[in-house]
């Protein structure tokens, strides 16, 4: 039998890190599957270490960032570079991670070359296309091109089913993160010396915050931090602790507003495997990320989300997230009734897992199998809760 080739293309770390347990799939099934990997680099030193963490080598890195790029820059870039690889390669398939300016380039380079595309974790809607932004844009762009969705829940395969999306095209597999998670703390590795697990002699509840978002840049993100400050201030048993994203955007007002004060740790980006046991060690999270949505639920950590919508709404419903936007006193006060209020956090802290349960990769690589005509009986979906 020929083998099936399956580019995998992404660009950013979080892309890398839910990529990686579904190529470490493929290629468990080498005689079925030539799995490569294209990297664009639209994000460069954070996707090198989640790759590292992996131990993935890609076979084409198009180096596309540059100082200063704008969304016009890496799509051109993507799209124009990527033409070569699909020349080079000629896949049977193109997959596609989740809603980066590099999915939705790499799924139009791969239907300009009449080559079927797969969207891993397709669906997801925040219904709003300023939020986020451009992040809503690319999902609906991506999945409009793409000829098989993998769904992380039933809710995303709902939404693909409202835009005449063939139910016979969608597979329900769970979020690869939760695969990539799992995995990482089975290791047990320990936490690099450089990142604290609490600020010594503060005995108080450790906040684990990540905030990057760029319709965040601006007020909403000096809102953020300035209610930060203040909950500092007013717990000093409390221990903060932030890795700052790169991007001046972020960076400078956070320095600004949170630098100095004792309880408060700001952290250059920290690698995949000190993220996944800061998630662990921490009482609870406060984040406009998508990915951590999903991560920290699994742990049963609460979850603040600090944006105006979210596309990934289940773990609204299970009571393990709340979303609270970006007003100053709102956020001090959501922070501070966690802090507090010790029915409400054991509440959101029920160990609710509507993401996945670890064989995320495995059902896509059987959803692949599949649609290749290579496996007969098409996978079943996956169901929360629900053994096999």
């Amino acid at each position: 039998m020929k083998k099936r080739k399956v580019l995998l293309v992404f660009g950013t770390r979080p892309e890398a890190i839910k990529m990686a347990p579904l190529y470490l799939e493929l290629k468990r099934h080498a005689g079925i599957f030539d799995a490569k990997v294209c990297v664009t680099a639209q994000h460069r030193s954070m996707l090198d270490e989640a790759l590292r963490a992996f131990s993935i080598k890609p076979d084409h890195d198009l180096n596309i960032m540059q100082d200063g790029q704008t969304l016009y820059h890496v799509t051109v870039a993507a799209l124009a570079r990527m033409e070569d690889v699909l020349e080079k390669e000629k896949p049977d398939l193109v997959l596609v991670h989740g809603d980066t300016t590099t999915t939705f380039a790499a799924a139009l380079a791969a239907f300009y070359k009449r080559i079927p595309v797969g969207h891993v974790e397709a669906g997801l809607r925040s219904y709003d296309k300023a939020h986020p932004f451009p992040e809503e844009a690319n999902r609906l762009l991506t999945d409009a091109l793409c000829s098989v969705h993998f769904t992380p829940t039933a809710t995303s395969k709902k939404a693909l089913l409202r835009e005449n999306i063939p139910a016979k095209n969608i597979f329900v597999t769970g979020n690869t993160v939760i695969d990539a998670l799992l995995r990482m703390l089975k290791e047990k590795r320990r936490l690099s010396k450089s990142v604290p697990t609490a600020v010594p002699g503060r005995r108080g509840k450790t906040i684990l915050v990540t905030a990057h978002r760029r319709e965040n840049f601006g007020k909403p993100m000096r809102n953020i931090f300035t209610a930060l400050k203040r909950i500092a201030n007013d717990y000093p048993d409390a221990n903060i602790v932030y890795p700052v994203h790169m991007n001046p955007n972020v960076r400078g007002p956070a320095r600004e507003i949170l630098a100095g004060i004792k309880n408060v740790s700001l952290l250059f980006p920290v690698n995949y495997s000190d993220m996944a046991g800061l998630m662990k060690l921490a009482d609870f999270v406060v984040t406009d990320s998508g990915g951590i949505q999903e991560e920290a639920p699994s742990l049963g950590k609460p979850v603040l989300v600090l944006r105006q919508v979210t596309e990934r709404p289940e773990a609204v419903r299970a009571g393990t997230v709340r979303v609270i936007g970006t007003d100053e006193k709102r956020i001090y006060g959501e922070i501070k009734r966690l802090i507090e209020d010790k029915v409400h956090y054991a509440r959101m802290a029920k160990a609710v897992n509507p993401y996945g349960d670890g064989r995320a990769s495995e059902r896509t690589v059987d959803a692949i199998k599949y649609f290749f005509r290579i496996r007969n009986k098409r996978p079943a979906d996956f169901v929360p809760g629900k053994r096999g």
